[in-house]
């Protein structure tokens, strides 16, 4: 029995963390985005203005991603970061680009 719980919680562990895990990036792949992008990519943040390219480079892929109704002409996405099942961070792309942050999380930027 105890032998169960302590592979359980191990699974529990490792597939916490492969959730939160960034894509993997090469120094050749983001050398040409400005620096303050590189940092952002390589310190796992995102920021305003960013491409849809290098939010997954800093953060890995969304847990869900909607396509909303478009706003002025201009396509927006959604993307949904979800940690820990009680706190998500959504970000709202337009034409590609990070344009907001909404997040019930402490310490993320909004």
């Amino acid at each position: 029995m105890k032998n169960m719980l302590l592979s359980f919680l191990l699974l529990a562990v490792v597939l916490a963390a492969g959730c939160a895990t960034p894509a993997r990036y090469t120094a050749e792949e983001i050398q040409k985005y400005p620096p303050a992008v590189q940092e952002h990519i390589k310190s796992k943040e995102v920021s305003l203005g960013m491409t849809m390219t290098q939010v997954r480079y800093a953060w890995g892929g969304p847990d869900s991603i909607r396509v909303m109704e478009p706003e002025d002409g201009k396509e927006r996405t959604q993307w949904t970061y979800k940690k820990m099942f009680f706190s998500k961070t959504r970000l709202i792309f337009t034409d590609g680009k990070l344009t907001e942050i909404v997040s019930g999380e402490p310490g993320v930027a909004q």
